[in-house]
């Protein structure tokens, strides 16, 4: 797919559950799920699924020009921003982008053009090898359950101990967070406008709705339980600025309990239901999940 600058605002909502896994934990609280404490509904992060985009698309886009990934495991910022500068055959200045407008400007598009989490959600670069700070198209909001949930705290054991001085020991325990259950909301936000400064295109919106359905099937692990994206609604505008608010598009989604006041354990106990009547004109509801 031509990699062409969209030229079209977007908003989308994504539906996504849990089952016997921890989400998003949080290091202020023992990493127990995160919630909200006046509503006790579950919360996860627009960074934690940043993350999860973020490793799909290392995964799909292996050494794949344009495709590189810029926050990863264990990496040094600042030898990735130097990339910029030695393509560029320029000589870095301690945390300042060089004087020239012009060279500014082309170690930033060097970035913008080769990492895709830059063009995407955008980057503060200002380190000591200074590259400038980019605001991206792309932003999620928080995510938040549609119910409130439960955080349960299991005792788990192992038949095996770490120390040679705990060898007679029969077991050592440990402890495991999970939600029995919770079907999760994110809405998100896709600037045309912010677009056009980091180049981000066509082809780079179609791998971020394909990372957002598949991110959790890479992602499985015994912290996390069983996760899996249920529902991607798409609103696409006629035209850069948009067509209608974001909010009011946002209110014509909402996912119900059917289970009549008793805890969903499946999201076959939810119903999404869709206001296709209330899209107004100039924008297009897609249902790509």
């Amino acid at each position: 797919m031509e990699n062409k600058i969209i030229d079209r605002r977007y908003e989308f909502i994504l539906y996504y559950d849990v089952q016997n896994g921890n989400p998003n934990g949080d290091p202020d609280a023992g990493n127990m799920p995160r919630i909200d404490p006046e509503t006790s509904k579950g919360i996860v992060t627009d960074v934690c699924i940043k993350r999860k985009v973020r490793n799909y698309v290392e995964l799909a886009k292996k050494n794949e020009t344009g495709f590189r990934i810029y926050v990863t495991e264990g990496a040094v910022l600042n030898e990735k921003n130097k990339e910029a500068y030695i393509v560029n055959k320029l000589k870095p200045v301690s945390k300042k982008l060089p004087k020239e407008i012009e060279n500014s400007m082309k170690v930033t598009q060097f970035m913008t053009d080769n990492f895709y989490d830059i063009r995407t959600f955008g980057a503060v670069m200002t380190t000591e090898i200074n590259c400038g700070q980019v605001r991206g198209p792309v932003q999620f909001g928080f995510s938040r359950s549609i119910d409130p949930i439960v955080q349960q705290d299991i005792t788990i054991t192992r038949m095996a101990v770490t120390n040679e001085k705990d060898r007679d020991k029969e077991r050592t325990m440990g402890r495991k967070h999970i939600v029995p259950y919770a079907l999760y909301r994110m809405e998100g936000y896709v600037s045309a406008a912010f677009a056009q400064k980091t180049g981000f295109g066509e082809a780079d919106l179609e791998l971020l709705w394909e990372s957002l359905e598949n991110m959790f099937e890479h992602d499985h692990s015994a912290a996390r339980g069983n996760m899996a994206t249920r529902k991607l609604i798409v609103f696409k505008h006629e035209s850069e600025l948009g067509n209608a608010h974001a909010h009011k598009l946002f209110e014509l989604v909402k996912a119900e309990n059917r289970k009549d006041g008793m805890p969903a354990r499946a999201f076959e106990d939810y119903e999404i239901a869709i206001d296709k009547t209330g899209v107004p004109a100039g924008v297009e509801l897609i249902e790509r999940m």
